[in-house]
């Protein structure tokens, strides 16, 4: 796997204040940089690429024709698997979980650090950007921020590729599968919902899947990377 960083078993702990500064120098400082890049991109599609929006609107009202009940209820239930408090609920269960049968916070807490990256990242871009949502029916109600980047699939991503991420280290081939495949579609469901639901434009959702790659794999590689573990006094 790509996203696999070095020394994903490893079992010696680090110093925690060595940590922090390994997450905020390796995570945080390229998460500015990602920023910048998601804000940048917004301002280009709600100034002179203005006229993207009409292109994107093509495909949120081709969705807008398929609907019916079924998969109003269908997708009501994907979209809802990226609400944020779904999303912590998780990531705590799962931490927790992880936590008590490994005994390596390091190795825990890999997806809390890249679910609240991506949030930084996501409500700094939007506040900015100020893009409004596809101009078709929504069927969820629509929160105060823009339309994107997308919340709702940063969220997802960051939080599954960061499961997807830790799984690489299950010994058992069928298990180690599993989950990472569950952990690949989950994503892509809460996306396409949020497409289908007329909540975001697919540049929102394609931007807000990146973002919550990076952060996941900036949160495992700085909290794996042993070179970021060692006291200046010990190199």
């Amino acid at each position: 796997m790509l996203l696999k960083p070095p020394d994903l078993d490893r079992r010696t702990a680090p110093a925690r204040g060595t940590a922090i500064r390994g997450i905020l120098l390796g995570a945080l400082a390229p998460g500015i940089l990602l920023w910048l890049a998601i804000a940048a991109i917004g301002q280009l599609l709600t100034g002179p690429l203005i006229g993207w929006n009409r292109s994107e609107s093509a495909l949120n009202r081709s969705l807008q024709d398929t609907r019916d009940r079924t998969w109003d209820s269908v997708t009501a239930l994907w979209s809802h698997i990226g609400n944020t408090e779904i999303i912590i609920g998780v990531c705590l269960v799962v931490v927790s979980l992880v936590w008590w049968r490994t005994r390596r916070w390091w190795f825990a807490v890999i997806p809390a650090i890249a679910i609240s990256l991506q949030a930084a990242i996501f409500v700094a871009a939007t506040a900015v950007t100020g893009r409004p949502r596809p101009d078709v029916p929504h069927l969820d109600p629509a929160p105060p921020t823009s339309s994107y980047p997308s919340g709702h699939v940063g969220a997802s991503v960051a939080l599954y590729a960061a499961f997807a991420i830790m799984a690489t280290n299950i010994q058992r081939t069928w298990l180690r599968r599993t989950v990472i495949g569950v952990c690949s579609v989950i994503p892509v469901l809460v996306a396409y919902a949020r497409l289908y639901r007329g909540m975001h434009h697919l540049s929102d959702v394609v931007v807000g899947a990146v973002n919550g790659l990076i952060c996941a794999a900036l949160a495992a590689s700085r909290l794996l990377d042993r070179s970021s573990w060692l006291d200046r006094s010990h190199r």
